[in-house]
């Protein structure tokens, strides 16, 4: 019986050492342009365990996040990460965005950017280095709708930027 026990385990053993789970390490981020607002509107899409180790690594601490009982310092944490790592020019000016805040939906968190008074854009430059920080495989997708032309891109660490031009 032991040794029927053993081929079982022996046959079992490689095929289980090859079929672990692959983390994609992935964020997407979709940017629109509301010309009536006036407003660019931003919504990021990232893993929360993620962000917990980028604000672990960040801040030297352990912080969790969407806790029922959430400290209202998580959001000024997310803000200043946010700000650290997305940069915005729009018209060749440098623009800060605001955080309208956060939602969780699983294990995603969803983040809430704008950037206001926006008359027109003519060229929009932005730059993502979210999680770099932490993975060296890290893809920010972003996806734009300005002038109801979509475009998606995908930034990587060696390419974090990308300038898109409406003339």
């Amino acid at each position: 019986m032991r040794v029927l026990k053993f081929l079982v385990l022996a046959m079992l053993l490689p095929t289980l050492a090859f079929t672990t789970l692959h983390k994609y390490y992935i964020s997407v981020t979709q940017i629109n342009y509301i010309e009536q607002n006036r407003a660019v509107q931003i919504t990021s899409r990232l893993f929360i365990d993620d962000f917990e180790s980028a604000l672990k690594l960040k801040h030297n601490k352990t912080i969790i996040l969407a806790e029922k009982n959430e400290p209202e310092t998580i959001n000024g944490y997310i803000h200043n990460y946010l700000k650290d790592k997305i940069k915005i020019i729009i018209n060749n000016k440098p623009v800060v965005f605001n955080y309208i805040g956060k939602e969780y939906d699983g294990d995603i968190m969803r983040c809430y950017l704008e950037v206001e008074n926006v008359t027109n854009i003519e060229s929009f430059e932005i730059t993502n280095n979210v999680f770099f920080d932490l993975q060296t495989e890290q893809q920010n997708i972003v996806k734009t709708k300005i002038y109801l032309k979509n475009k998606s891109l995908i930034l990587t660490e060696d390419a974090p930027a990308i300038l898109l031009q409406f003339n």
